[in-house]
């Protein structure tokens, strides 16, 4: 059976001059304003992207963890900053990248192994495969 979650987004007025909201199912965010200028100027609210790099980095963090403790080593801290890049192409606009940047410690387990873990990590998890058609780098820090 699909889980199936949900967000919504409300918009009023024109680009530039124009004010939304977004909101979860959760009340996670609940009309968290988003606009032309938090997203290209900014000003304070929300963007895209960074709903993105947010639900990336959530994604990949879980699916890392959840490997690490399968492979006996559980991890004692995971951090992870996902970078999206949006770039004019074109006419129009492109998210052209996501970077992610992961700090790590988990005892018992030496760097290699925790380096080839969250590379699959980053392959597997729901929201990359997703995101598939855009290229996902990782850097990784262990301690």
């Amino acid at each position: 059976m699909a889980i199936q979650k949900h967000g919504s987004a409300q918009w009023r007025g024109g680009l530039k001059d124009g004010r939304g909201s977004v909101s979860t199912e959760s009340g996670a965010l609940k009309q968290q304003p988003y606009g032309f200028k938090a997203r290209f100027e900014g000003v304070a609210g929300t963007n895209p992207e960074e709903l993105i790099g947010a639900a990336h980095a959530a994604c990949f963090t879980m699916a890392l963890s959840k490997m690490l403790e399968e492979a006996g080593s559980p991890a004692e801290r995971l951090e992870t900053f996902a970078k999206v890049s949006l770039d004019k192409v074109g006419e129009g606009f492109e998210i052209t990248a996501i970077a992610l940047s992961l700090e790590g410690r988990v005892p018992g387990m030496d760097e290699a192994k925790f380096k080839e873990i969250a590379e699959q990590a980053k392959v597997g998890c729901p929201v990359s495969k997703a995101l598939k058609a855009v290229p996902i780098t990782l850097s990784t820090s262990f301690a």
